[in-house]
Parts: structure tokens; C-alpha cells; sequence
């Protein structure tokens, strides 16, 4: 006898789904505002420091990047509480992992777009006496956001799909509800599909809205 497909029970438990959706978005909003803030001091000071803290920082990007955010994910909240007196939830640990990991990815890009400031723009600024600070603040911020807008709304969707990661720590956003509903009905194609649905309609629709942002932050300068 064929499959087939049965949606009812998906349906029943969709509170479950909708639920881990909202925690999903969550979970990347908070990431990524806290990942921005990382980012950006870090990025800063790494264009304006010297070697010894270049260094640092392009040790923590490095070990970052090359080490899986499922593993990251384990050793912050098995790992940690090991050797380290702390205790914190699931979602907690995985805030701080994600945050962790989307900061060090927005050092590069918010590194690559300070530099990509004019050096003329930066000279004007000099010229009618702006301190160190000023140009950093009304000169090199705005013109870096601009160039970095695009690549920070990519970083935002790759960390709303990130997100499912957390469902191995247990954290019920929308992958661990899809665990749920198919281990209590054992409609393994019917969730997975609905679920795919889900992350390919929201997706888009964050793509639609961060391009708006993009199209009109870039009208208003």
C-alpha cells in the first residue's frame, strides 16, 4: 500500500508550528541586534587599533567561521556550564551562541565597510574640523551603513534559518515543533512540508521587506 498524504493531525497540532515560527523570528532579532553591536564595536576597533588587537580579533572571527554553529551550539551550553559555575536555559545559551556567531561574521563585513569610506569624504570631514570621533559618527557610520545595508539583510535571513539548530538543545521554535509533530503522529512527509513551506514563505517576505528598507534608506541619501 502507497503512501498517502494526511494533513489532518498536522493541522490539529498547528499552534505548535506557529508557535516555533514567532520564537524563530525571535530568536534572529534579538541575535542580530546583539550580533550588530559585536560587530560593529569590534569591526571599529579593529580599524583603529594595532596589531596585537587586530590579531585577537581576527582570532575570534577565524575560530568562528571555521567551526560548525551545531558544535558552537553544544559547547556553550553542555560545554561551558562544565568548567565555568553557570547555569542558563536553553534559549539563553542559544542566543549568546548565535549572537556570538552572527557577530563575527558582521566584523568582516562591517570592517570591509569602513574601509570602503572615501578617503576623500573622511579629508572633508578633517578639513572643517571634526574630531576623530565626529567623522567616525556623521561621516564614516553613514556611508559604511549604506554599503554594508544589503549584506546585513543576507546575514539576517541566514540566521532565521540558523535558527533550527536550536531544536538540538531542545529550544521549541519552529524545526523542534516539527520534531514534536512527528514524533507524536508519525506524519513525517506531511510536517516536513508545511515546515518547508513556512521557512520558504517567511523568508521571502523578510527578503521583500529588507529590500523596501534597503530601496529607501538608499532614497534618503
Amino acid at each position: 500500500m502507497g503512501y498517502t498524504l494526511n494533513f489532518n493531525l498536522i493541522w490539529r497540532h498547528f499552534e505548535k508550528l506557529w508557535g516555533g515560527l514567532l520564537l524563530s523570528l525571535e530568536l534572529a532579532v534579538i541575535s542580530i541586534a546583539i550580533g550588530i553591536v559585536i560587530g560593529l564595536l569590534l569591526a571599529v576597533w579593529y580599524v583603529s587599533a594595532g596589531r596585537l588587537v587586530r590579531t585577537a580579533i581576527a582570532a575570534y572571527v577565524e575560530f568562528i567561521r571555521n567551526v560548525p554553529l551545531i558544535l558552537l551550539v553544544y559547547l556553550v551550553f553542555y560545554g561551558l556550564p562544565t568548567v565555568v559555575d553557570i547555569a542558563y536555559s536553553a534559549q539563553t545559551s542559544f542566543i549568546a551562541t548565535l549572537s556570538l556567531y552572527s557577530g563575527a561574521y558582521l566584523v568582516e563585513v562591517f570592517r570591509s565597510g569602513l574601509e570602503a569610506v572615501p578617503r576623500g569624504q573622511l579629508d572633508a570631514g578633517k578639513a572643517i574640523g571634526l574630531t576623530p570621533w565626529q567623522r567616525l559618527l556623521h561621516v564614516r557610520l553613514p556611508t559604511m551603513l549604506r554599503i554594508t545595508l544589503p549584506a546585513l539583510s543576507n546575514t539576517f535571513l541566514s540566521l532565521f534559518k540558523d535558527t533550527s539548530v536550536a531544536s538540538v538543545i531542545s529550544v521549541p521554535e519552529l524545526t523542534y515543533g516539527a520534531q514534536w509533530i512527528n514524533f507524536n503522529t508519525f506524519r513525517i512527509v506531511e510536517v516536513y512540508l508545511v515546515v518547508t513551506a513556512m521557512y520558504l514563505l517567511t523568508g521571502y517576505a523578510l527578503l521583500y521587506a529588507l529590500r523596501l528598507v534597503e530601496r529607501r534608506f538608499r532614497a534618503a541619501h
